[in-house]
């Protein structure tokens, strides 16, 4: 885990302040939120649903545009930026959804290079032309985490842990400074849940990619964050260390308890190596 104690500046890759988010005048998705995120670190979001959590990871990288405040994203303030420095800027933010976001028809394999579309021209986008260093690249990531036997299998034919998988491969091969992961386990089951957060603490801790996860389950953050932030009704309400997330605090956030809130533990190992 990171020494929250010892980075400085230099160490922040990503400084968000007043970020608010307002649909209509009713609807007000998030408020005057601020935080950092430094390099290597990985981060949860929790809170119930409907508390901003999604809003929060698609205004960072600009998929829904922040009514107002400021984000700056490896020193560069990235709210104003024009489409072409912006696509710039989104090719060293990667994001991992809930629900996967494959191309269920085509293969592994060209599930992953889409992860390099950002980096082609729209023509060769649209041909799929990638060079062999960028589909070895993608074999290695693959084998890395352990799905290179299924690199010429349609997506559609995996189960779900091993789709999660795919969409970190394709994260992994856009060369990311920051993953963002939006609800990356919420459609496993508890076992395969462990294995994706051991893939994510793994990637954090040997590459040095910032993650910042959306997760429902505290107890899983608890145990493979550096830090935690958590939101209510699109507020900030708790920034710090899991061990400072008292039962106290998470009872404020969800009206529940601890216990609640808690699924079965598995034993996970290590599932990539140095």
């Amino acid at each position: 885990m990171s020494n929250q104690q010892s980075m400085d500046k230099s160490d922040i890759l990503l400084d968000i302040s007043g970020l608010t988010k307002s649909y209509t005048a009713n609807k007000t998705a998030l408020s005057d939120v601020g935080f950092t995120l430094h390099r290597g670190e990985l981060v949860s979001v929790i809170g119930p649903s409907g508390a901003g959590k999604s809003t929060l990871l698609r205004c960072i990288n600009r998929m829904i545009e922040p009514t107002s405040g400021s984000i700056v994203f490896n020193g560069t303030e990235i709210t104003g930026l024009k489409r072409s420095k912006l696509r710039a800027v989104r090719r060293k933010i990667s994001m991992i959804f809930q629900h996967y976001n494959l191309v269920h028809r085509l293969t592994t394999i060209e599930n992953v290079l889409h992860g390099r579309l950002g980096y082609k021209s729209t023509l060769a986008g649209m041909l799929g032309r990638y060079d062999e260093g960028e589909k070895m690249k993608a074999l290695n990531i693959l084998a890395q985490l352990e799905i290179l036997e299924y690199a010429y299998v349609r997506t559609d034919q995996l189960s779900g842990g091993q789709k999660q998988r795919v969409g970190i491969a394709r994260a992994l091969v856009q060369d990311p400074l920051l993953m963002l992961c939006d609800e990356p386990i919420a459609s496993l089951d508890p076992k395969s849940s462990r294995i994706i957060m051991g893939y994510l603490r793994a990637i954090v801790d040997i590459y040095g990619i910032s993650c910042l996860v959306n997760l429902h389950q505290v107890d899983i953050a608890k145990e493979y964050s550096d830090r935690i932030i958590a939101l209510g009704a699109g507020k900030m309400v708790f920034d710090g260390s899991p061990d400072a997330l008292t039962a106290a605090t998470i009872e404020k956030v969800y009206g529940m308890s601890a216990q609640d809130k808690a699924i079965t533990p598995q034993i996970l190992q290590e599932p990539i190596n140095a």
